[in-house]
């Protein structure tokens, strides 16, 4: 596939470490490493599309550059695809107990999403990491660092990747935009950082979607594009509801419904994230969070939608009685 139709997360991918988005902390001590061209195993752990991976593979162009080779100097593998035992004991094992390249100390192992590998692969990746640690380092990719195994855990220096800040991003998608020449308006950068939260990956791919449709990308396209209701909208049912007024604030409901075409559940959603900047009593934000929660329930275990959401407004209006 040509650089010009790759996707724009690909296409726009970090190639050095210089390059990543915000982590500075986390990139110096990279540096370190690949100055040394020593290092231990490693643990990446963080939220999706904070740039675990992308600091994976820079790190492996960083320490063998041009001569890198796959299968010979690393390996990259995806655990969600390779999680069973039986992989670690012969295609893993046996990466990791070849000699690296007479040039370089030690080959690398990527191991993304090793959350998703099974107790028993996770066991016997252990003991492989210990074996040929001479040979091989691991750099295991994970949203969650509790699901890895302690004596795996023991075995590696764990970096905690956070969430990134809604300037980076900008400023990612800022300098995306102006290379496909694209014009964004303040508004439509503003809610693709609020759709992505956080994710620098999802703002990208919201970003070639909206696209494809115009040139000029505002806030209503964004948020057709990833399926989001803007934030006036929601304001407004729930103001109308609090204010008693639950016919208008079913009308309103149903005119989102239909326009944006969201599911039940993604609708509870947009309510809880709009919720805590509503101008009302801490207590009422308390009770209308345990409805959200109660009807979400509901939703998931096969109710009506169209009931449950305007039962749900209806059980908002009746928190005007909260002082």
């Amino acid at each position: 596939m040509s650089i010009k139709n790759r996707p724009w997360v690909e296409k726009y991918r970090p190639r050095n470490l210089n390059q990543i988005v915000n982590q500075k902390g986390i990139i110096n001590r990279l540096k370190q490493f690949v100055k040394d061209k020593s290092m231990p195993h490693l643990i990446f752990a963080g939220p999706a599309g904070t740039g675990k991976t992308t600091s994976a593979l820079a790190m492996v162009r960083e320490i063998y550059g041009s001569k890198r080779t796959p299968n010979r100097t690393h390996l990259e593998l995806n655990a969600s695809d390779a999680r069973g035992i039986n992989v670690v004991r012969t295609f893993i094992k046996d990466f990791a107990k070849s000699q690296p390249p007479m040039e370089f100390p030690f080959k690398i192992l990527i191991l993304d999403e090793a959350d998703n590998m099974t107790s028993q692969a996770q066991q016997a990746l252990r003991r492989t990491m210990e074996k040929y640690t001479a040979n091989c380092r691991m750099i295991l990719i994970c949203n969650y660092s509790n699901k890895i195994i302690a004596p795996i855990q023991s075995r590696c220096v764990i970096f905690r990747f956070s969430s990134l800040n809604d300037e980076d991003i900008k400023q990612r998608l800022k300098l995306i935009a102006k290379k496909e020449e694209l014009s964004i308006s303040i508004s439509g950068l503003n809610a693709l950082v609020k759709v992505s939260q956080g994710d620098c990956r999802r703002a990208i791919n919201y970003l070639q979607s909206c696209g494809t449709i115009s040139k000029k990308i505002d806030q209503d396209i964004v948020y057709r594009v990833a399926g989001e209701i803007p934030s006036n909208k929601i304001k407004e049912i729930i103001d109308m509801a609090l204010q008693g007024q639950l016919r208008l604030s079913i009308k309103l409901l149903d005119d989102v419904t239909q326009e944006y075409g969201l599911s039940g559940i993604n609708i509870i959603k947009n309510i809880h994230r709009e919720m805590y900047d509503l101008n009302i009593p801490e207590e009422k934000k308390i009770e209308l969070s345990k409805l959200l929660a109660e009807f979400e329930y509901r939703l998931s275990q096969g109710a009506t939608e169209e009931i449950q959401l305007k039962a749900l407004l209806a059980k908002i209006v009746l928190l005007e009685t909260f002082e």
